[in-house]
């Protein structure tokens, strides 16, 4: 079994911790429809599929090994549309903002943003900015958030059930305290539009670029965002994939619905986005919720599962039983086979996301045709909706040469 979460500082049973949680959280995972079970364990990193890969012989492996230095200079370039070197450049490349916060301190175990929080460059200021308005506050934040690139903000409380029980040495991937602030109140959530472009060509190199250029935007957004408020003198942890679960934080957020295909379905942009966040002492006010209906959608919908080429997401309804130790114990939800997937990952030298590809959420949603499916798919009407994208090309793989030849002429 997992240990208590360790933050704050405590001595409580985790059989404690948990009435605490129902007693704290129970109306609100209702709202958000998170249904956490009796056998709910807070999750330790160590057993994130790609910390894994690199101490459980289950899943580490020469391929897994040449699948992270692939985003170095060792791409090995191969035929197949998608997978020249020109196509593993774009991708390496728009790692390289995120690459630099997580490869400047790895020598001391410490890989920000994976691994670790993104370190503070900047101080809290001795002196607080007075607040008088949590409300007015909040929707600063978010005006700051879009000014920086952010393409959603919103806020939610410092649920510490999502926080992991442990994070992780770079250097050995032994687990190390994960140790916060403790005043922290509050959890601003970010999300990162990936480009609808590029996602269309999954699976190749190509597509990676739309995953790596939301990393290096995030670092450099999330790490500004926590900036500006640390100048007004209050705690603020930039965080990407360290430290905690962001879905659970983003659906409390009322950003989205989680589905399927294990990503948040937003009304903007679909599952087309990244989301980082920051753990904040800040006075806001937090965001409600929101049931839109995206579970009632998936209910009826396998296209994701059908469409994965290994089989890893599932079918039927959603359950509190999920394969191998990367499934968080007794969050009842869709859960994917990660050893099967990140094992195709490791084949394709580059990520997989025919799921977000062939989502029929995945719309441009600036545009009336895909405004009137979106409520249609959101309503009782969704088998219309259904139906109406089985008989269209939305979702289909686009050449990736043609991304190539569209930049020329552009």
């Amino acid at each position: 079994m997992s240990p208590p979460v360790t933050w704050p500082a405590n001595t409580r049973s985790l059989e404690e911790q948990k009435a605490d949680w129902r007693a704290r959280h129970g109306a609100g995972d209702a709202l958000a429809g998170i249904e956490v079970t009796d056998d709910f364990e807070p999750f330790s990193q160590r057993n994130d599929i790609f910390t894994r890969a690199f101490w459980d012989d289950e899943i580490k492996s020469d391929k897994t090994r040449a699948f992270f230095e692939s985003y170095r200079m060792e791409a090995i370039p191969r035929r197949g549309a998608g997978f020249s070197q020109k196509d593993f450049a774009l991708r390496n490349a728009s790692w390289l903002i995120s690459d630099i916060f997580s490869n400047r301190k790895q020598d001391q175990g410490i890989r920000e943003g994976f691994q670790a929080p993104i370190a503070e460059d900047t101080p809290v200021a001795p002196v607080k900015v007075a607040v008088d308005d949590a409300g007015a506050m909040a929707e600063e934040i978010k005006k700051i958030a879009a000014f920086f690139g952010a393409d959603l903000c919103a806020v939610t409380d410092f649920d510490t059930r999502w926080l992991y029980t442990a994070r992780v040495d770079a250097r050995d991937a032994s687990e190390v305290p994960n140790e916060l602030p403790d005043d922290l109140t509050s959890v601003i959530v970010l999300g990162h539009e990936m480009n609808r472009d590029l996602v269309a060509t999954y699976p190749s190199a190509l597509a990676g670029a739309a995953t790596g250029r939301e990393y290096s935007h995030e670092a450099a957004i999330v790490s500004q965002v926590a900036a500006y408020i640390r100048n007004l003198g209050y705690e603020a942890v930039a965080s990407m994939n360290d430290t905690g679960l962001v879905i659970p934080y983003a659906v409390k957020a009322g950003l989205g619905e989680y589905a399927r295909n294990q990503l948040v379905i937003t009304e903007e942009f679909g599952p087309r986005l990244r989301f980082s966040k920051i753990f904040t002492s800040l006075p806001l006010t937090h965001d409600a919720p929101k049931r839109l209906g995206v579970a009632e959608f998936c209910a009826i919908c396998t296209k994701c599962a059908d469409a994965c080429p290994v089989k890893a997401l599932p079918y039927g309804p959603p359950s509190t039983e999920g394969p191998g130790k990367s499934a968080i114990k007794g969050v009842r939800k869709w859960t994917s086979d990660a050893a099967a997937c990140f094992g195709f990952w490791t084949k394709l030298s580059s990520d997989c996301a025919i799921c977000m590809r062939v989502c029929p959420f995945n719309r441009d949603f600036t545009t009336w045709k895909d405004r009137l499916w979106l409520k249609l798919a959101l309503s009782p009407l969704r088998k219309l909706a259904l139906w109406i994208d089985s008989k269209t090309a939305n979702g289909a793989r686009r050449k990736p040469e043609t991304w190539w030849s569209d930049a020329e002429r552009s």
